[in-house]
């Protein structure tokens, strides 16, 4: 049986490393090559580098800056943010990563993922979802870093997304997102219930009890940002990894 994957979440903005609450209030946590040289010495499984802004400002990926990120990596690592198109996508490869992360093009176009999959695999792409809770408790799935409501369920989305070639589809809990209140069980339970591509669940890990409740709950992998980038909630920065005795668990 595989080991379970731990992705640390790092999201970039403009060449520095932030970490949301609730997709809001960006706090500055540092330059993103000593992270990744951490990480290389603490053997993460895999990376993920995700330029949240990019898509709302309109900006293509910084190639230049990526490229050098991935340059530092000994791990695999996926991109995402601001993605379009073929040609960018091949960029994002060329830059050194093994994955791309597509979220808010594949609304407009889906087929994106199959064309991209048709030359680097379907395993090289990953569906991303931002889901939260509307008004009348429902979960929904949001664009453009959780600023525009679709009208998809997760479930329903989540076979589209499956349906359209993606190899991975990643949950990320907008509710959950810098809360260490623990991954939604329930939404990550529904959806790999109904597809059979791994899912990937992130937002609100604090512990790493957290990380084996949603691997119970279906998860295939387990990603998480603060936990791993924070000494303690409300506390300062500290670059950190599972040990190897908790991982074996």
């Amino acid at each position: 049986m595989a080991r379970v994957r731990i992705i640390p979440v790092l999201l970039l903005s403009k060449g520095g490393l932030y970490k949301t609450i609730n997709f809001k209030h960006p706090k500055y946590v540092g330059d993103p090559i000593n992270a990744v040289k951490i990480f290389n010495e603490k053997e993460a499984d895999e990376l993920l580098l995700l330029d949240y802004t990019a898509t709302v400002d309109k900006r293509e990926p910084d190639y230049v800056k990526i490229a050098e990120i991935a340059g530092e990596a000994f791990m695999p690592m996926a991109y995402g943010g601001g993605i379009k198109n073929w040609d960018m996508a091949k960029r994002i490869f060329d830059c050194g990563y093994e994955k791309v992360v597509l979220n808010s093009i594949l609304f407009d176009e889906p087929k994106l993922a199959a064309t991209i999959g048709s030359v680097y695999g379907n395993q090289a792409v990953v569906g991303n979802m931002d889901v939260k809770k509307n008004l009348f408790g429902k979960y929904k799935v949001y664009s453009h870093s959780g600023t525009k409501s679709t009208g998809h369920s997760p479930v329903e989305w989540a076979k589209i997304l499956e349906d359209n070639g993606v190899g991975e589809i990643m949950i990320n809990s907008i509710d959950k997102d810098g809360t260490w209140d623990g991954y939604t069980t329930d939404l990550i339970h529904d959806v790999a219930a109904k597809v059979s591509v791994p899912v990937i669940a992130c937002g609100g890990a604090g512990k790493f009890e957290d990380l084996e409740t949603a691997v119970k709950a279906g998860a295939s992998a387990v990603a998480a940002g603060s936990m791993f980038v924070f000494q303690k909630k409300g506390m300062g920065v500290l670059i950190s990894f599972p040990t190897g005795k908790n991982i074996t668990r």
